[in-house]
């Protein structure tokens, strides 16, 4: 139902549209490596290499890879990211994966799938358990993380928000 797959060049307009998709709707791009604070598909892109491997990571952040969620028709229906580590931040907030579905995917399975789909890949990793956290109003992702096995470990207020954090045994 769903591949994962790294972004490529030849994804600028499909990732483009994506982006402005989440950003007409008001919604978090969650999962995509900032894609909503780059300027251009360029910088964004180079970043996504950048930081797939640890003598190349950008300061600040850590080794992650980043995927497309694309359908059976091959349609970018959704964006994930792998944190290979985690550090102070990503331990209490971001946790291991980021995850989102472009808002007319959405109510399909899609999220659940994409994450099935990178727990294969953390596993490969050699990782253990894997951390993935959520806003507690979001009702979507909580049913997303513990239908592959997540278990709530408790929840962090910050700025207003609640964040449920989930770990995942490999």
């Amino acid at each position: 139902m769903i591949t994962l797959r790294s972004p490529a060049p030849s994804d600028r307009e499909r990732i483009w549209a994506y982006r402005a998709e989440f950003l007409r709707a008001g919604d978090s791009l969650d999962g995509t490596a900032a894609l909503d604070r780059a300027e251009s598909f360029a910088e964004w892109f180079s970043a996504v290499e950048d930081n797939r491997r640890a003598e190349s990571v950008r300061s600040g952040m850590v080794p992650a890879t980043s995927f497309l969620a694309e359908d059976a028709a091959g349609s970018l229906v959704g964006m994930i990211q792998l944190r290979h580590c985690l550090n102070d931040y990503l331990l209490h907030f971001g946790g291991h994966i980021g995850y989102s579905v472009r808002p007319s995917q959405r109510r399909k399975g899609y999220a659940t799938e994409m994450l099935r789909l990178v727990l294969e890949e953390a596993r490969r990793l050699g990782l253990k358990q894997v951390l993935v956290t959520c806003d507690a109003a979001n009702e979507a992702s909580r049913r997303t993380i513990r239908t592959n096995g997540g278990v709530l470990d408790g929840a962090i207020a910050e700025g207003g928000r609640l964040t449920q954090r989930y770990w995942i045994a490999l």
